[in-house]
């Protein structure tokens, strides 16, 4: 299994086309992106030109357009109302993991660029939180289109995992004590993790970012996690650290651990009004997401 380059990252750009973010809105978020304003100041798109009315402002009158025409005409804009979209993303070591087509570190790579992608196509401000990789925890200001999702996708390469590792399941709660500080009321959040231990749902530091935004989670899995080990012997663990696994003798432990997982998730979700999205590494994130993002999350 290869870990994803550059490249790979950068044609995801293609698969974001037709899909959306938007969705409906968590009813607690503030109303902002995608709404228009009759204010003008900074941060103006030009709309169109129109002809000149009583009351409109003399100083919007296109002076070319009406010497063109021989009567006023004025343009009209629109206030660009960017929406925040924040990307906590979980590469901690025990991602390098995969049972079939894909590890879940890059899974949760392709997953957060893929996201990043739709928001930039859809005029949202791209920010990042990513836990993993030398820096421990790295904070990306939210900015705008390809200034945002270019510095995204190089952090996410840098942070992925590239061999076998000691898990590190707090890095996910160190890096949402990190977005708390630097999110703003109104954004969209989506946390991509595989939420393997408890050290991601520390409430008192997840609640007051569900509070003011929309927060979305992206449970990325392994069917071998699931369904557990088949029946034989197994060698698993880290390198020097080896372990003979009996299968059968291991099932109900594995099983255990795996319930008590799916757990933690849920009631982090039904906590913080959040939906789902379980990803498997036997999926493409392509088709997974198109099934999704096409036709919108429910209501979180």
């Amino acid at each position: 299994m290869t870990t994803p380059t550059l490249a790979d990252l950068l044609t995801l750009r293609g698969a974001a086309h037709g899909l959306t973010l938007r969705g409906r809105r968590h009813a607690r978020a503030a109303l902002i992106g995608a709404h228009s304003s009759a204010q003008r100041g900074r941060g103006l798109e030009f709309q169109e030109v129109r002809p000149y009315t009583a009351g409109d402002d003399p100083r919007s009158i296109d002076w070319r357009v009406t010497a063109r025409r021989g009567r006023p005409h004025t343009k009209l804009y629109r206030e660009e109302r960017e929406r925040p979209v924040w990307l906590l993303v979980d590469l901690q070591p025990g991602t390098f993991f995969g049972s079939r087509r894909q590890l879940k570190s890059t899974l949760i790579v392709r997953t957060a660029a893929l996201l990043a992608w739709v928001a930039a196509l859809g005029g949202d401000r791209i920010g990042g939180v990513i836990a993993g990789g030398a820096a421990g925890v790295r904070v990306l200001p939210a900015r705008a289109r390809l200034e945002g999702v270019l510095p995204l996708l190089e952090a996410l390469l840098e942070a992925q995992p590239t061999a076998p590792g000691q898990p590190a399941p707090q890095l996910l709660g160190e890096a949402v004590r990190a977005l708390g500080a630097v999110v703003r009321p109104g954004s969209q959040v989506f946390a991509v993790s595989d939420f393997c231990g408890p050290g991601g749902h520390q409430e008192d530091h997840w609640i007051p970012i569900a509070r003011h935004n929309d927060v979305r989670l992206y449970w990325i899995t392994d069917p071998l996690e699931s369904n557990g080990l088949p029946p034989g012997r197994f060698r698993a663990g880290l390198p020097g650290r080896l372990l003979v696994l009996d299968g059968r003798r291991a099932r109900n432990a594995w099983l255990a651990a795996w319930q008590a997982r799916e757990r933690r998730v849920t009631e982090l979700s039904q906590r913080l009004a959040a939906p789902v999205v379980r990803l498997e590494t036997s999926e493409s994130v392509e088709t997974a997401l198109r099934t999704v993002l096409s036709r919108g999350l429910p209501a979180a």
